[in-house]
């Protein structure tokens, strides 16, 4: 029992150590192909292309990890989601990641995350107030 909570103590001291998380101006170029991949899957074809490209036109903006979790109603990956763990430890690093991408779809009263779900759970995981560049179309 005592290795439990040592485990369960370890984990919260890991989550609450306030981490520096330091951002790239802009998406990534491999960002926005991975978003429309995804997007295909939800729309068509066409819309999913013209979605992509209002993105890649966007301004960043910026929107709290609560707040994007909220909008989007999806659930937050914990670290044993190795796509998670692999960008809590770019983190960690010090390396820079990338914007979030993601589509308004008020027809559904939800954020889509076109691109970023993996970052935007492993930025929740060190700071749920985190501020998080996006660029939203």
């Amino acid at each position: 029992m005592a290795k439990i909570c040592e485990t369960r103590k370890a984990r919260v001291i890991n989550m609450s150590k306030k981490v520096s998380i330091k951002w790239l101006g802009k998406p990534e170029e491999h960002d926005f192909p991975a978003a429309l991949s995804y997007l295909s899957l939800i729309y068509d074809a066409t819309t999913a292309a013209g979605l992509v490209n209002k993105l890649k036109k966007a301004a960043v903006a910026e929107f709290k990890a609560k707040d994007i979790f909220r909008a989007s109603a999806l659930p937050l990956l914990g670290v044993i989601n190795s796509h998670v763990k692999k960008d809590q430890q770019k983190i960690m690093s010090g390396s820079e990641v990338s914007p979030l991408l993601l589509i308004r779809d008020p027809a559904n009263g939800k954020v889509v995350i076109a691109d970023g779900y993996h970052r935007l759970c492993a930025v929740y995981s060190f700071d749920e107030d985190a501020v998080i560049p996006c660029k939203i179309a």
